[in-house]
């Protein structure tokens, strides 16, 4: 296997020294004379010769390599373009691409959920100029070695781990799960449930907090509203049923298993929405445009989320902690309805 082309080698096609392909190939000619007829001789032999830069060598070189990390605490890179995680991917490329900045991405060690708390795996992240993170959980101890490091990092997701230290471009689920439930009293409704992940992850935390904000400004009883992820079978909901429940709310979370099984739920005990229940879900569930909620602005989180750590990365001064949340996009779809009268027995 022939061997990659190297900066002498550049240095003789072009006719010039070794430092001078240096410098050209650095762009570091401040103070330093160099004709254009000879950093176009250098820079035609480089792309003749195929040659690429060492990013470590440039890292060293110039402090940045114009390359952002992407780590992941689970399998987030999809092969279904409806997979929860590939608009935020995209929103991710496609702004990278604009910035001019190329991606890497960590799979730290172990595979899988092991490397959630890998602290080598995650530190590894300094190849690059700064690391976009996900996941539902912040490993506190490696998270807060980067930042005590003055490392670039971005969280996507909303985070109150670290005591509020940590940079994130999330979403607003209190104020657009609480309009979901708004929607629904204006409905008449006024028994309502609200299935949630067992998770206490921020995002779950945020989306029970909006539905037990609009309950309570609405004047529900509270108590029996929030269901932690029971088995959801149609004897479940035909209790519900009878128990005067009129309508359902559910979290929609990146596995979409919860909303999923409501929805196989519902059929088997032949109910209808919104004829027998009115049912609304804190996210688009998985090929359901027909059900009510509101839409996570996926793509805007990833490109929004780049342009935090590129600013981070090429910001001078001090840095100053930047969290910013997103709104949703209300989704009227037709799964929910006005209160429906039942016959007395």
């Amino acid at each position: 296997m022939a061997r990659a082309p190297r900066q002498a080698d550049i240095a003789a096609a072009a006719g010039v020294s070794q430092t001078t392909v240096s410098l050209v190939l650095s762009g570091n000619t401040d103070g330093i004379r160099l004709s254009e007829t000879t950093r176009g001789r250098v820079l035609a032999a480089a792309e003749e010769l195929g040659y690429v830069p060492d990013p470590l060598a440039t890292r060293l070189a110039s402090s940045r390599n114009h390359m952002l990390g992407v780590y992941t605490f689970a399998s987030a890179f999809p092969t279904d373009v409806d997979g929860f995680y590939y608009s935020i991917l995209v929103g991710i490329e496609e702004e990278a691409a604009a910035l001019g900045q190329d991606l890497v991405l960590f799979t730290g060690t172990g595979g899988g959920d092991a490397r959630a708390h890998d602290r080598t795996a995650i530190r590894r992240t300094r190849i690059a100029d700064g690391c976009l993170f996900f996941g539902r959980h912040v490993p506190e101890e490696p998270i807060e070695w980067l930042l005590g490091s003055d490392f670039p990092l971005v969280y996507v997701g909303r985070r109150d781990e670290l005591d509020g230290r940590i940079p994130f471009v999330g979403v607003d689920y209190v104020t657009a799960s609480a309009a979901v439930v708004e929607r629904l009293v204006e409905l008449g409704h006024r028994e309502i449930r609200y299935l949630r992940s067992d998770d206490d992850a921020p995002s779950s935390t945020d989306r029970e907090q909006g539905v037990l904000a609009a309950a309570r400004k609405a004047r529900l009883r509270t108590r029996r509203i929030v269901v932690r992820e029971p088995v959801v079978d149609a004897g479940l909901l035909r209790q519900w049923v009878a128990d005067g429940v009129t309508a359902v709310v559910v979290e929609e979370t990146d596995t979409g298993d919860l909303s999923a099984a409501l929805f196989d739920a519902l059929a088997a005990a032949g109910l209808t929405a919104p004829g027998d229940l009115s049912v609304a879900a804190l996210g688009r569930p998985k090929d359901r445009p027909e059900v009510s909620g509101f839409d996570v602005p996926r793509r805007e989180l990833g490109r929004r989320a780049v342009r935090l750590l590129f600013d981070q990365i090429t910001g001078s001064g001090p840095r100053v902690v930047q969290q910013v949340l997103l709104d949703c996009v209300p989704n009227a779809g037709s799964s929910v309805g006005p209160l429906q009268k039942r016959p007395l027995n």
